[in-house]
């Protein structure tokens, strides 16, 4: 039998006198490969630091019986020594006081492979990585021979490298068997037989308020026949008799009435599945172009520095599709993104072009403007689109509210995104945009892509998102940009 690692027990952790996490009872054994999924602050990262004892439930017990490694996905590399070989196949340079944001995640990668722990708990290992660096982290981590706890939004490493999932919803965690595509059909039966009982709720429901009605009309005709005249009342042979049994029969009515209501208000109610609303991002005539290709390259090159990242490269964006520019770190992606920006040397590029652009950065405001009306102040559409577009990208409730200049980062990215498909472009330049969002933020980004009718160029190391959403791609390797 596997031996426990962890024990959770009644644990509760609060955060200013909010509940953040209440967790009944959990466990994880010996050979466990667990992936936790859950919207932005659902609290997924709260877990994982509860596991590795980096904060302390504000209840409860909890038991730790193994020694565990623990990465963090924003914390710096620390000084710790790593393995040279390890560092070598990572490609992490010499001098680690200045790494770009994937060396940085590569070095602390090498540092936690350096030592065998008996417990791996892994938060978003795979942000900023490229796809080479990805495969390492899959190929060390298939046969890694313990119980392995990942944070992830990078739905093919989930598929490939857990068994159970755990759903952080409502500071509860619900367990499901299988990696992240079954957990999604489990997810998908839930809904329809939610669906079901929602239907079946509705019509039962109806039914006993339609009982109740004949009912209570019913009960109204025999008060009106009990109501005659005086003379008309007098004519009857038993007038005491039938004012008695006119009586009893209206309290009988009034009786079973009562009896409906109280087996209405007993159903258990079901809530109707929440249906994501069509989001359709129109494009003024004025927008549009007619360009076949309206970027192009000829013969183009590219430095940065002394380093040449393009050597005469030729290239033909198509109108209206969605293209991704895929290559290892540091070819030159966001390079070329940026040099299309600013409608460099050896491009063509429409004139009626309107380009938005999303950079790999820090996004911050500082307007003292709500969320909506942010956005209201930069945006044709009307509010109640707006209120749809927001809460698709996790703006729900009170979040619409919040002065843009208290937002987190990962709450900026995702305005700055709906920002830039409610602006007034034809192309749009996204450079990593799903880099910070978790899987539900990244589902809505792709059905964001779906629906807007102009030009994308996007940069993705994210297998799954590429494959959902681009009509072209386009590598970048050995200083060329190839059609795929």
């Amino acid at each position: 039998m596997e031996q426990i690692c962890f024990e959770l027990e009644n644990i509760s952790v609060n955060y200013l006198d909010k509940e953040v996490l209440k967790i009944e009872s959990l466990a994880i054994h010996q050979f466990d490969r667990i992936g936790i999924v859950g919207r932005n602050g659902a609290g997924k990262s709260t877990l994982l630091k509860l596991l590795a004892g980096k904060i302390q439930p504000t209840s409860g017990k909890m038991k730790c019986y193994m020694e565990s490694g623990y990465f963090e996905q924003l914390e710096a590399p620390s000084v710790a020594k790593a393995d040279r070989t390890l560092l070598g196949k990572l490609a992490v340079p010499q001098n680690t006081e200045q790494l770009s944001g994937g060396e940085q995640t590569r070095l602390k990668l090498a540092q936690l492979f350096t030592h065998y722990y008996e417990i791996l708990l892994v938060d978003e290992p795979t942000t900023h990585l490229d796809q080479a660096g990805i495969s390492f982290l899959l190929n060390e981590l298939r046969y890694y021979y313990g119980a392995l706890v990942l944070i992830s939004h990078d739905r093919t490493v989930l598929d490939e490298l857990v068994t159970t999932i755990w759903e952080v919803c409502d500071g509860k965690v619900r367990v499901y068997t299988g990696n992240y595509s079954e957990y999604m059909a489990q997810k998908q039966i839930e809904r329809e037989q939610q669906s079901q009982g929602y239907e079946q709720f509705i019509k039962e429901k109806d039914r006993l308020e339609k009982a109740a009605k004949d009912k209570m009309l019913k009960a109204e005709k025999i008060a009106q026949a009990g109501s005659m005249s005086k003379k008309e009342t007098k004519a009857k042979a038993n007038r005491m008799f039938e004012t008695k049994s006119k009586a009893t029969s209206q309290k009988a009515v009034h009786r079973i009435t009562k009896a409906i209501k109280q087996r209405i208000e007993k159903l258990d109610k079901v809530e109707a599945v929440k249906e994501e609303k069509q989001i359709v991002f129109r494009q003024s005539k004025a927008l549009e172009l007619h360009n076949k290709f309206p970027i192009m390259a000829d013969r183009l090159t590219l430095h940065v520095k002394d380093n040449m990242l393009l050597n005469e490269v030729s290239f033909q964006l198509p109108l209206g599709k969605k293209i991704a520019i895929t290559g290892a770190n540091g070819v030159g992606k966001s390079t070329l993104l940026h040099h299309i920006a600013i409608n460099g040397a050896g491009l063509t590029i429409s004139p009626k072009a309107k380009i938005g652009y999303f950079r790999q950065m820090s996004y911050q405001f500082v307007s003292n403007e709500t969320v909506l009306q942010f956005l209201k102040q930069r945006s044709e559409y009307d509010e109640g689109f707006l209120r749809s577009v927001l809460h698709a990208m996790q703006f729900v409730d009170t979040d619409i509210l919040k002065a843009v200049k208290s937002l987190s980062g990962g709450e900026a990215i995702r305005l700055q995104l709906c920002q830039l498909f409610l602006g007034e472009y034809n192309i749009l330049l996204l450079d990593e945009p799903n880099n910070f969002l978790d899987i539900h933020a990244i589902v809505a980004l792709e059905r964001f892509m779906a629906a807007y009718e102009g030009t994308i160029v996007f940069v993705s190391h994210d297998q799954t998102f590429t494959k959902n959403v681009a009509d072209v791609q386009y590598h970048i390797d050995t200083k060329k940009v190839n059609l795929i």
